[in-house]
């Protein structure tokens, strides 16, 4: 005979979102402050093209970005080994560091964790992080373990998706998703073309983490559904390709149109599958892709009377941070505390080509 849980405790058993914390690595700069850098790196290249590059990191809507190296490093001939070599370093740094401020944040012990998922596409590491958290914070030894690493941006989400599909056959469990990511050390010194110097103007360092839980006496907003949705014949848009020097960015100049051309079946139907429509959503927590991707999606929400206000100011204070972006965004809305009733849609998007969503009740 199976065990089956009683149908009050089924209607009462919900998926929450605890809380989310950020961590940034020790290396600033103002994007000001970057332009000089730019001359020596692009010396030798035309004056015109010197010129369109810092317009493009000028306009990149991006006033300030972390990383994981001293930008001076960053712009520099290391190999792929070495810089590989700092991103696990700084990898398992920032991701002890965030996985301590969010049980901090909720007041959980770390042994209370039943699932740990990590997320990350911008470095190679086997172990993965979780491996090396695992020993480091003493996780539990029969702690379940999923290392995620080829979803690029959308991956913070998809990592909430997988964590809310354990914890829902689990009731009464907890799962910490845990993104860092470092762009940064996918910077191609002696690539000029369009997707390096783009990736370079819009992308930073940082980490994050969200703690989930099934148990009913934890709190936050619950998940009420999830889906992802998947774009045919567009595997070439969005990635990375596999060099001798590195990860060398892959980024299609159609990707804004190609979003938009498809924002309505991402978003309505949905929706209309949770009975809602756009206007019942309170809180759009949106990836900063970049600025053309945020002026496109911006356009299609404002057309329906929403903003991704804290979409745009994630991406100003700290870059695009591939998976962890999100979560930054996620941060800043559930530190607003939102009225119980709330609705929140995240929204994100990465190679495949693919778009994430998830739906909140605070």
């Amino acid at each position: 005979m199976g065990f089956s849980l009683p149908v009050d405790n089924l209607k009462k058993m919900s998926v929450k979102i605890i809380t989310a914390a950020k961590q940034l690595p020790k290396y600033s700069r103002q994007t000001a402050d970057i332009l000089p850098l730019l001359d020596n790196w692009l010396e030798g290249q035309e004056e015109r093209f010197v010129k369109k590059v810092k317009k493009i990191f000028e306009g990149a809507a991006v006033d300030k970005r972390y990383s994981i190296m001293d930008p001076e490093e960053v712009f520099t001939a290391t190999s792929f080994e070495e810089k590989n070599d700092i991103y696990c370093r700084e990898s398992i740094i920032l991701g002890e560091q965030v996985l301590e401020k969010a049980l901090k944040k909720s007041g959980w012990a770390p042994e209370t964790l039943d699932y740990i998922i990590t997320v990350s596409c911008t470095g190679i590491m086997i172990p993965s992080l979780d491996a090396y958290l695992i020993n480091k914070m003493k996780l539990r030894q029969d702690i379940v373990r999923l290392p995620v690493t080829e979803m690029g941006c959308a991956a913070g989400i998809s990592g909430i998706i997988y964590a809310k599909n354990f914890l829902k056959a689990n009731p009464g469990k907890r799962a910490a998703v845990i993104a860092v990511e470092s762009p940064t050390a996918t910077f191609q010194l002696n690539d000029f073309s369009m997707p390096n110097i783009v990736s370079a103007a819009i992308f930073g360092d940082g980490a994050a983490c969200c703690l989930l839980s099934s148990h009913q006496d934890d709190y936050g907003p619950e998940i009420l559904n999830e889906e992802m949705y998947h774009f045919y014949d567009a595997e070439h848009m969005m990635g990375f390709k596999l060099t001798n020097t590195g990860l060398q960015m892959v980024l299609d100049i159609e990707v804004p149109d190609t979003i938009a051309s498809h924002f309505g079946a991402i978003i309505h139907p949905f929706l209309q599958k949770n009975n809602l429509t756009v206007d019942d959503v309170d809180h759009m927590i949106f990836h900063p892709g970049g600025k053309k991707i945020i002026n496109t999606v911006e356009a299609l929400f404002s057309g329906l009377g929403k903003n991704i206000n804290d979409t745009k100011e994630v991406l100003k204070h700290y870059g695009n941070m591939s998976s962890a972006t999100v979560l930054y965004v996620l941060e800043q809305i559930m530190d607003r505390k939102p009225k119980p009733g709330e609705k929140g849609l995240m929204l994100s998007f990465g190679p495949g080509f693919s778009a994430q969503r998830v739906l909140l009740q605070w």
